[in-house]
Order: C-alpha cells, then structure tokens, then sequence
C-alpha cells in the first residue's frame, strides 16, 4: 500500500472518437511531487489524455481520482494551462484580466474583484516576469508572453497539481527556461506537474516522471529507470534514432 496518496490515478481509461480508441485501457499512478512529462508521437492521445482526466472529454470507460477521490470533487485542486493555439487570442481583453479569471472558482462568477484579487493577480504577473505587461491587450503579445500569461492564470488558482499541455510549444529560449524554474519551484513546494511535451532531448533535464504513450501506455515511471531506448522505440514504432545515453547526444526524432 502507499503511505500517502497518489496524486493522480487512472484506472482503465478508454476514450473513442466514433468506435475508434484514442486512448485504450490507461493505467497511471502519479505520486505528488513530481514533474512529469507525457511523451510520444503525434495521435498518441497525449492531449486526449489530460482532457479526460479533467473530465473535458467523456471517457468510454474508467475512472480518475485525484488523492483518492473523484475528480469532480478535487477540481478545485487541480489547474489547466492549455495549448496556446486553442484560444482566441483577439478576445479584447488585458492580461491582468486573463490571469484573475483563474480566481473565478474562488470569486463566483457574480462577485467583483477585491484588493486581494489584484494583490495574488499581480503575484503571479509577477512571478512569471510580465508585471509591466498586466493593463497590455492579449491581441499585443509574443508567443513567449501569451505562455507566461496562461501560467500566471494557473498559478493564481493555487492549485496542488498542474496539468500543462505543451507549454514549451512556440516559446523563446528564455521563457522555456522561466518556466521549467517555475515547475521546479512548484515541486520544491509539493505540487504535482503533468506536462504534455515533444522534445525528447529535454526529457531528462526537465524531468523526474515520464509516462510513454501512444494509445496504449508503453510505461510510466521514475526518468532514470523507464526513459530508455527500448522504450522510445516501443513508444515511437521504430521511427526514433535514441542514441546511447553513454553518448551526449541524445534523442533524436529521424
């Protein structure tokens, strides 16, 4: 038995999209306090995956439990940054209004925003380091603030864990590093991160949980133990050159 709970666990999750499985018979058992990543080609269901534990999508069968408990009443403590491209990024709107939309669970829709609100609004802007952008419209940011924005939009709901989906997708050089030292912050406070993610060569750097999928699981674990050549290629159907981690070079998508 485990000591403490598991942050997140999926038993026998199946999605389908018109008797097509995107997602058949996933397993997973996430400890808290981890950073992990979910790994493997296009169509594996990466997305797929996060949407039906947050109960975005309906499952055809299974079930998700957030320390020991159904999803529906823990989501509360869970927050979502989505893909950047799957929002309308002309919406008039400023960014400190984007972010304080995090607080609307705690808000109510009706209640206007107190002092504290800005106060945790501005936090979290500043944190991500785009305070000086908080009265800035949405449709007037990079790719790299409109990623900072969504996390500051997380981060504001204080939530214990994260599901991120490719947060690193279109981001500069220096936003991908602010944001993996934020994930790691987050960890040294005992969050849980879930992040969908593409580049393999970072997977050891950024992470310390992976989970291999392409509709099916292939593993899920510990990096050092599980993100192995074998794996990759279970994972990736042969379509990878892993070269050996004795080497510096790593993974390569041929």
């Amino acid at each position: 038995m485990h000591n403490k709970p598991l942050a997140i666990e999926v038993n026998d999750l199946t999605v389908a999209y018109e008797n097509e499985p995107v997602l058949w018979d996933i397993d997973l058992h996430v400890p808290p306090g981890v950073i992990m990543a979910i790994v493997g080609p296009n169509g594996a269901g990466k997305t797929t995956l996060v949407k039906a534990v947050l109960g975005l999508i309906k499952p055809a069968a299974g079930q998700v439990l957030i320390f020991d408990k159904p999803y529906q009443e823990q989501r509360e403590l869970v927050g979502y940054v989505p893909q950047r491209r799957s929002v309308d990024w002309d919406f008039p709107t400023t960014v400190s209004d984007v972010v304080m939309m995090g607080l609307y669970g705690k808000l109510g829709w009706i209640k206007r925003p107190r002092k504290d609100h800005h106060r945790i609004t501005n936090e979290a802007l500043e944190k991500v380091g785009i305070l000086q952008l908080a009265d800035r419209q949405i449709n007037q940011l990079s790719g790299g603030q409109q990623q900072r924005v969504f996390l500051a939009r997380a981060l504001v709901q204080d939530a214990r864990i994260y599901f991120m989906d490719e947060p690193f997708q279109g981001v500069d050089a220096t936003t991908e590093r602010a944001i993996i030292t934020l994930l790691q912050e987050l960890r040294v406070e005992g969050k849980t991160m879930v992040v969908v993610h593409h580049d393999l060569q970072t997977v050891k750097e950024y992470f310390d949980w992976v989970t291999l999928l392409n509709i099916r699981k292939i593993t899920s674990g510990p990096v050092d133990r599980v993100y192995t050549d074998e794996n990759l290629k279970k994972t990736y159907g042969g379509r990878v050159s892993f070269l050996s981690s004795k080497s510096d070079n790593q993974n390569i998508l041929a």
